[in-house]
C-alpha cells in the first residue's frame, strides 16, 4: 500500500478516518465531503465544534463519539498486515463508474486482491439474487457466471448464500474472475459459512466492501452496499428474487444509474420468480443465458445467436412447393385442381408442384388422385400442428 507525502496523505487518513465514522452511502456526509474536502470534515469531526450542516444535534454527537475512537493509522496497518489496501477517489485503480453515486458514492473502498479494480469493472456484469433460492436458482447462477467468465468478463456479487453463492462458485469453477462486495470488513468475511469461498475468491479474484477492517454487517449495510454493486457493473442480472428481496434494491439501483436491469425467468407458480417477474414487466431486459447478457451489456457485435427451432425437411423446400404441400389433406386422395385451390395457385403450377414433391418422397399419385405418403405423414405433421 503506497503513502503519499503531504496533503496527498492527509486525504488518504481523512478518507481512512471517515470510513470509519460515517455510515456507507451517507449523503450528508457525501455533501460535507464534496463541499469542504475530506480532511476538513475530518478535522470538524475530530473537533467535536459546532455541527456541519443537515445533522442534528443528536447525530453529530454520535458522529463526534465514533471519530474520537477512530484510529486511521491503526487502522491502514491492520489492513496492510491482511493484505488488504485501501483505494480513493483520484487513485489510479478507483472505478470511476462509482462518481455516478454522487453525493452516497464511498469515501474509499477497501480491497483484498491482486487485479486492478478499475481495470475488472470495467468488463463486469452483476448477478444476484435470492438467499434461499431454489435448485433451478442455484443452477441458473452458476451457468451464467460460468459462461461469462469464460467469455471475459467480470462476475460481481455480494457474497452471501444462495445466488451469490452460486455466481461465485460458478465463475471460479470455470476459472474466471470474480468480485464479492461485502457489507462487513474485507478482512471479516460474512456470512461466516462462506469464510472458505470468500477466501479463495481473494485469492483469485476480489474482495472489496466500504467499512474498515473488524466491522461487521447490519441490515442497513447490506442494502447500502447493494448500491456499488449496481454502479460498479455494466448491468445487474437478477436470477431469483421474492417481491421483498434485496437483490430487486440492487437492480433499481443499477436502473437509476443508467445500467442494464436484467431478469431472469422462472416458473410462474415460484415465489422466489415473483419478485424477478415484477421486474420484467417493469421494463427490465429478459435473458435466458449468458450469450443474452452480453449482447445486451457488451460492446457493438457482441450478439447473441438467433433462437430457432430444428430445420425441418419442409423447411428447404421453395415457398411456393410448401403451399401446395400443406394443401394435400391428411387422410384421403384429392385431385389437382383441388389442391390447385387449396394452394391458391394454377393446376398446371400444381401439378408441376406435385411431380417434384413425389420426387422428394412426399406425395404419390394414386389413380387420377394424390395424397401424403406415410413419410410426409411421420416427418411434416407436427410443422402442421406449429402452424
Amino acid at each position: 500500500m503506497s503513502a503519499p507525502d503531504g496533503g496527498d496523505r492527509g486525504d488518504l487518513l481523512a478518507r481512512v478516518f471517515l470510513s470509519r465514522v460515517l455510515e456507507p452511502g451517507d449523503p450528508a456526509g457525501g455533501r460535507w465531503v464534496r463541499e469542504l474536502g475530506a480532511a476538513t470534515v475530518a478535522r470538524r469531526l475530530r473537533e467535536g465544534g459546532p455541527r456541519l450542516a443537515g445533522a442534528s444535534d443528536r447525530r453529530w454527537a454520535g458522529l463526534c463519539a465514533r471519530a474520537a475512537r477512530a484510529d486511521p493509522e491503526q487502522d491502514l496497518a491492520q489492513a496492510r498486515a491482511a493484505g488488504v489496501r485501501f483505494v480513493r477517489p483520484g487513485d489510479a485503480e478507483w472505478p470511476a463508474q462509482l462518481d455516478d453515486l454522487s453525493d452516497a458514492r464511498p469515501t474509499g473502498l477497501w480491497v483484498r486482491g491482486a487485479p486492478s479494480l478499475r481495470l475488472w469493472a470495467l468488463r463486469s456484469v452483476a448477478v444476484v439474487g435470492a438467499r434461499a433460492c431454489s435448485g433451478y436458482g442455484a443452477h441458473m447462477a452458476a451457468m451464467l457466471a460460468a459462461d461469462l467468465a469464460e467469455r471475459g468478463w467480470v462476475v460481481v456479487s455480494g457474497g452471501a448464500y444462495g445466488v451469490d453463492g452460486a455466481a461465485h462458485r460458478g465463475a471460479l469453477g470455470s476459472g474466471g474472475a470474480t468480485v464479492a462486495v461485502l457489507a462487513c470488513g474485507v478482512d471479516r468475511p460474512y456470512p461466516r459459512g462462506h469464510a472458505e469461498l470468500i477466501h479463495r475468491i481473494a485469492q483469485q479474484g476480489l474482495v472489496i466492501g466500504e467499512l474498515p477492517p473488524g466491522e461487521h454487517p447490519t441490515p442497513s449495510r447490506f442494502v447500502v452496499r447493494n448500491r456499488v454493486i449496481a454502479a460498479l457493473t455494466r448491468g445487474t442480472v437478477v436470477v431469483e428474487a421474492a417481491y421483498r428481496s434485496g437483490s430487486l434494491v440492487t437492480a433499481r439501483a443499477a436502473r437509476r444509474l443508467g445500467r442494464h436491469t436484467i431478469g431472469v425467468p422462472g416458473p410462474v407458480t415460484s415465489s422466489l420468480s415473483a419478485g424477478v417477474h415484477e421486474l420484467l414487466r417493469g421494463g427490465a431486459e429478459l435473458v435466458t443465458d449468458a450469450a443474452e447478457v452480453v449482447e445486451l451489456v457488451g460492446d457493438m457485435g457482441e450478439l447473441a445467436p438467433d433462437r430457432r427451432g430444428p430445420v425441418l425437411p419442409r423447411d428447404l423446400l421453395e415457398a411456393d412447393t410448401r403451399q401446395v404441400l400443406a394443401a394435400l389433406p391428411a387422410r384421403g386422395v384429392v385431385g389437382a385442381a383441388e389442391v390447385a385451390r387449396g394452394a391458391r395457385t394454377t393446376t398446371d403450377d400444381a401439378v408441376a408442384r406435385l411431380y417434384e414433391l413425389r420426387a422428394l418422397g412426399y406425395a404419390e399419385r394414386q389413380g387420377e388422385g394424390w395424397k401424403l405418403t406415410r413419410q410426409a405423414m411421420n416427418s411434416i405433421r407436427p410443422g402442421r400442428e406449429e402452424r
